[in-house]
């Protein structure tokens, strides 16, 4: 099994490099199943991919996949996104954690495994990758201080929802200055008393040229941010006046606001709301 496998290789790459467990890098993709392959796509998703095309890979150590049934889709705004055409596209949301400083191992791990898969007829086809994009950390903001989870165990906590949120700089050259307003001025009063117990920041990074057609190439780079919200209440127990009296920022757009619930893994829980 050791020559099949060459198993002793991985002694040698545990040895050397970065092994923190401060999430570096994030995948986050946004998925919308067929019309009709619902369950399948959903029992596909949750009995395989989840586990072979993602969380047995190498440095991806966290992972929690979240929902948005109708009456949370009905929610998001703007009408007009330029990440999800229509905006309610996109009822399920995946979001991993990838160890610091690991992106480009985990990149060549992750590019040969979903060939393989692909090969093996062990892919979902009746999707369409809505918002997927690998992306890098740039800052997290907690209400709370010290206090509570940190990000790294985000993923792993009972958080009751998430929002995505999508914000486009007006450009490449003012996407420091939005950073730099979201997290020293906008972020801490926003989640000061709030049902959000922290933000995770991140911009995405373009995919790699050998990557699976099906997902089409990451847009915004060079101006966009993603921003992760945490909560510790229902979406829908918040989201007035708390989401919708969210303004976008004064050196850019908001392009996308879209609450989620977690799932229930190893069920079907949701899946007869989506539509």
């Amino acid at each position: 099994m050791s020559e099949e496998t060459r198993s002793e290789t991985y002694a040698e790459l545990a040895a050397t490099g970065p092994y923190g467990v401060r999430p570096g890098h994030a995948l986050i993709t946004m998925v919308e199943p067929h019309p009709g392959h619902e369950y399948a796509y959903n029992r596909w998703y949750e009995d395989d991919h989840y586990y072979a095309g993602a969380m047995a890979m190498p440095w991806m150590f966290a992972g929690r996949r979240w929902v948005a049934t109708r009456d949370l889709q009905l929610l998001r705004v703007p009408e007009k996104s330029a990440v999800a055409q229509p905006v309610t596209a996109g009822c399920y949301l995946s979001t991993y954690w990838v160890t610091d400083g690991r992106y480009d191992d985990h990149m060549r791990w992750t590019v040969a495994i979903n060939k393989r898969l692909n090969r093996d007829a062990r892919v979902y086809r009746d999707r369409t990758h809505v918002f997927t994009a690998f992306q890098d950390h740039e800052a997290t903001v907690y209400r709370d201080g010290a206090a509570g989870p940190r990000d790294f165990h985000a993923l792993d906590h009972p958080y009751a929802g998430l929002v995505l949120e999508v914000v486009d700089a007006e450009s490449p050259e003012r996407r420091g200055e939005l950073l730099e307003w979201l997290v020293s001025r906008h972020l801490p009063k926003r989640v000061a008393g709030s049902p959000a117990a922290m933000v995770t920041v991140f911009r995405p990074t373009p995919l790699p040229g050998d990557r699976m057609t099906y997902v089409k190439q990451v847009e915004g780079v060079d101006t966009r941010l993603t921003l992760l919200w945490f909560l510790e209440t229902d979406p829908r127990e918040c989201w007035d006046p708390y989401f919708t009296t969210s303004e976008d920022p004064p050196m850019g757009r908001r392009e996308l606001l879209a609450p989620f619930i977690p799932t229930v893994p190893g069920t079907d829980k949701y899946v007869d709301r989506l539509r």
